[in-house]
């Protein structure tokens, strides 16, 4: 899950992160009163989950609050289009309102869950290069890139602070902030079951201060029931709505850009047949995982989001039924292809659990479709079908 940035920011100042001093409006008019508080220059920052919105010019900067006022009203409401959101934007109706930091230099600093370790640790990325993709730093200027790794079991100690401290140029009280610093971001990224800290860029400002000039954090969604609190921040105006209502009933979709609609039942097993839909030359419109205990409704109504997309020329549901019986999603696509507004073909391969009164469901059926025996075969005839 993931939240605002004056979220963000207000989650880590509980925790001693020094953020800017600002808050969120999602007026005009809200915009200049708290320009007007503030007493100094402020940036104005659109609140869309998406990166890049400098670029796309949704990070603005006024002198006063009647210009601060000007510049809001042409923000809110506005469709901002990032190399993040797709061509179809994300509306902005919210914005942050901060005091403008002056600041002579921009960092880099995260905290992630790192595999590539065989071991699912908390791993610190710092770079003295801010204000830029972690990934460009990695390929532009790896020598720029300072790991640490913190053992759950053990923690955090402090040397490991000032170990990313020399690994960015960091000397004397800089060296101790950023040591408080990430200190106090590992205690919130364990207490609150993290996936992600982002501070890009991390700012050392006039008066010889580190201060968080941007943050983003997500949150693993398996964990909210210990977070109430944290998922009332969740922002559903930023969710795709077929995701949501993907969500709501209980499977997980996420939107691509491909044609090849998929419902697939396990993560593995819905990667594998993605990569070989782009094998065979086509490319995925989405990732829909049915997970092990889809109902025959849970399937039907999986078949209907799927079918709504626009972009899907062809559907592949490819099962290989373990927990998932194959006669339940045999049972919800006969209650969910008739009434299917559009005509899509639709390619079957079901394997495992009473495959068998599956198929004859299916053969029953009042409805045409392609079959498959093996998973390569299935993708293949769906791409074709393209």
């Amino acid at each position: 899950m993931r939240i605002h940035e004056f979220q963000a920011k207000e989650l880590l100042r509980r925790y001693g992160v020094p953020v800017p001093l600002g808050e969120m409006a999602q007026t005009p008019e809200s915009v200049r009163k708290i320009a007007l508080q503030l007493g100094t220059k402020v940036v104005i920052k659109a609140q869309i989950h998406a990166g890049g919105r400098g670029k796309a010019g949704g990070i603005l900067f006024a002198e006063t609050p009647e210009d601060a006022y000007r510049k809001a009203k042409k923000l809110i409401g506005r469709t901002l289009v990032t190399a993040q959101t797709g061509p179809e934007g994300k509306r902005v109706q919210k914005v942050m309102v901060e005091r403008l930091t002056p600041v002579r230099k921009e960092m880099y600093l995260a905290l992630i869950i790192s595999r590539a370790r065989g071991m699912e640790c908390p791993v610190f990325m710092a770079s003295s290069i801010g204000g830029m993709e972690i990934e460009k730093i990695a390929t532009k200027a790896p020598e720029e890139l300072a790991t640490v790794a913190v053992h759950p079991a053990v923690g955090f100690s402090p040397f490991q602070g000032r170990k990313l401290a020399g690994g960015l140029g960091l000397k004397d009280s800089l060296r101790e902030q950023l040591t408080d610093i990430v200190k106090n971001i590992y205690d919130f990224f364990v207490q609150n079951d993290a996936l992600l800290v982002e501070i890009n860029p991390l700012g050392i400002d006039d008066q010889e201060r580190l201060v968080a000039l941007d943050a983003k954090i997500q949150f693993d969604e398996d964990a909210l029931f210990r977070h109430p609190k944290l998922k009332e921040l969740q922002d559903v105006t930023q969710v795709d709505p077929l995701e949501w209502e993907s969500l709501a009933a209980g499977f997980r979709y996420i939107v691509l850009d491909g044609d090849v609609g998929c419902i697939i039942n396990g993560a593995g097993l819905a990667m594998a047949t993605m990569d070989l839909i782009k094998l065979a030359g086509g490319k995925p419109a989405n990732f829909l995982d049915v997970g092990g205990g889809a109902s025959p409704g849970q399937i039907a109504q999986a078949f209907r989001i799927l079918a709504s997309h626009p972009n899907v020329k062809v559907i592949l549901i490819n099962v290989f039924g373990g927990i998932l019986r194959c006669d339940w999603v045999a049972a919800g696509l006969c209650e969910a292809v008739p009434k299917m507004r559009r005509d899509i073909p639709v390619v079957i391969r079901l394997q495992g659990t009473n495959k068998e009164e599956g198929r004859r469901l299916l053969k029953e059926a009042d409805f045409h479709f392609e079959t498959a025996e093996g998973l390569f075969e299935a993708v293949q005839k769906a791409v074709s079908l393209t």
